[in-house]
């Protein structure tokens, strides 16, 4: 539970890129010669509550929180096994979810497609850009249930049981090299899924879904499916 009247989370809320750091703090001991998020699988989302946030944290391994600043939290971190969950997880299942996402699509400039190809013949990755329609966000998710081993079923309007709902954008300082600051147009989609092949789904809560990893996207929340 975050203490909103922290003066490092208001810093941290402001940049993502800074709130990452804060995060990571909690694990001191990582290789150095591996990416430190990618190495434990590191997922986070910020949620709104009455009057705050909790911030989820996920990862392969147990975190240690005491190098947070002393009023970051307004209670101790709870800290738990994922396993439960992960032993759940079988082929027809059906779940309740959230997920933080960051659906986009990548646009080459014409400029871009003019330019020679570098060595190795293979173009340099497009502009992402944010999808703003619902219809586009929820095409989004039903093709990473496809990679991920899930679907979305359809509801009894015979829509797929997914709610979108923007959110705030994220912003961050520019990352070294770059002078365009970060900006992620979240979308929190909340529904039910239903699992199809287990392995790929658990390694989807695992490894989390999308892009923006790093920057409070891409964790799968689960449930026991609402019953209305």
């Amino acid at each position: 539970m975050i203490n909103v009247y922290s003066r490092e989370f208001r810093r941290d809320h402001a940049d993502i890129r800074q709130m990452h750091r804060t995060v990571m703090s909690g694990y001191p001991d990582l290789p150095k010669e591996a990416p430190a998020r990618q190495s434990q699988a590191v997922l986070w989302r910020l949620d709104g509550v009455h009057r705050g946030f909790v911030q989820y944290v996920q990862s392969s391994s147990e975190p240690d929180w005491g190098r947070l600043p002393a009023d970051y939290l307004t209670e101790p971190a709870q800290v738990r096994s994922l396993q439960p969950l992960l032993d759940a997880v079988a082929p027809g299942r059906r779940f309740a979810f959230r997920l933080l996402g960051n659906p986009t699509r990548s646009v080459v400039r014409p400029a871009d497609r003019k330019k020679p190809l570098p060595e190795g013949g293979k173009r340099a990755r497009g502009m992402r850009i944010a999808r703003h329609k619902p219809e586009e966000q929820i095409e989004w998710l039903v093709r990473k249930g496809a990679q991920h081993g899930f679907v979305v079923p359809t509801a009894h309007n015979g829509q797929p049981d997914v709610s979108p709902s923007p959110c705030l954008t994220l912003t961050g300082q520019p990352r070294p090299g770059d002078t365009d600051p970060i900006t992620i147009e979240p979308v929190r989609f909340e529904g039910h899924l239903i699992v199809v092949d287990a392995d790929e789904f658990r390694a989807a809560v695992r490894q989390g879904i999308g892009h923006g990893k790093a920057y409070g996207c891409g964790l799968v929340s689960l449930a026991p499916p609402r019953t209305s």
